[in-house]
């Protein structure tokens, strides 16, 4: 009897050892709702830095098209890091160059390319005015230089400007429907305290749509040819692959007047996932 059991322990012990890796697997699948599976994520559970291998930045202080007031550093902890499990993206009121505020602006150029998928980022949003936090999206075409902006197309998942509180806004742009010519597709709506709760921004984009949602209720909804546009590169350019990013701006176009009591003022982020269909 003993050789028995000795026998079958050996001759199953691959399976035997198996289970655990199939129960942690399918506890992953839970996570992701509705067909959707976890492909990348960032639970900022380590100190420091950012992790290098998932984030990368944008520097300077050219405005960004925008006139905004900040420049962007790389590598500053005193602009981005991550404690206490979450990521803190930091503006201040300093001397930099030409400018006075700095700040920072994580992409994951080069880290991360989506074509449709889902994406979803638990944040607590700075208070007071002129900051404007956002979590959107740009496309790699527009980096390597092969589109300019707006024929590159955007997709803004979260933005906020400190101005207008607790108001969120959601919008696409493309070469001909963007903010220039007040013919960008948005939607905005009031939130109860964006400052002191965290809330999770989320965008679930197919070939036929892309759906925003916050806190997991339907937020806005735009389809491809919608309301008669066109659905050509020029009217809808999501169709090819994006990546990720997470900023704080200060002033601007949009940002306008800058209360300088309200430094140092930050963007908490408690968590990036980023999911796409089995």
């Amino acid at each position: 009897m003993k050789s028995f059991i000795f026998y079958f322990l050996k001759s199953h012990l691959f399976y035997l050892l198996l289970i655990p890796i199939i129960s942690c697997n399918n506890s992953k699948e839970l996570v992701s709702a509705n067909g959707w599976k976890l492909i990348w994520n960032d639970e900022f559970s380590n100190n420091g830095l950012p992790d290098s291998l998932k984030w990368d930045y944008d520097v300077g202080g050219h405005g960004w098209g925008n006139n905004e007031k900040q420049f962007y550093l790389k590598k500053s902890l005193d602009n981005s890091y991550v404690a206490d499990g979450r990521l803190h993206i930091v503006a201040l009121k300093r001397d930099f160059e030409n400018l006075h505020y700095t700040s920072a602006k994580l992409i994951t150029y080069k880290k991360l390319a989506l074509q449709y998928g889902k994406i979803e980022v638990m944040a607590k949003l700075p208070r007071g005015k002129g900051n404007w936090p956002a979590i959107w999206m740009l496309p790699e075409s527009l980096k390597k230089n092969e589109e300019q902006w707006p024929l590159c197309g955007e997709i803004d998942i979260m933005e906020h400007v400190g101005k207008d509180s607790n108001v969120v806004h959601t919008s696409l742009h493309t070469a001909l429907y963007n903010h220039i010519n007040g013919t960008q597709i948005t939607h905005f709506d009031t939130l109860q305290n964006v400052f002191d709760t965290f809330h999770k921004y989320g965008v679930e984009w197919t070939e036929k749509a892309i759906t925003f949602f916050i806190d997991d209720k339907l937020y806005f909804t735009s389809a491809k040819g919608q309301d008669g546009r066109l659905t050509n590169n020029e009217g809808w350019p999501f169709d090819k692959p994006y990546y990720l990013i997470l900023n704080l701006a200060i002033g601007g176009n949009w940002g306008g007047e800058i209360d300088d009591t309200i430094f140092p003022n930050e963007m908490q982020i408690d968590f990036v996932r980023v999911y796409q269909k089995n």
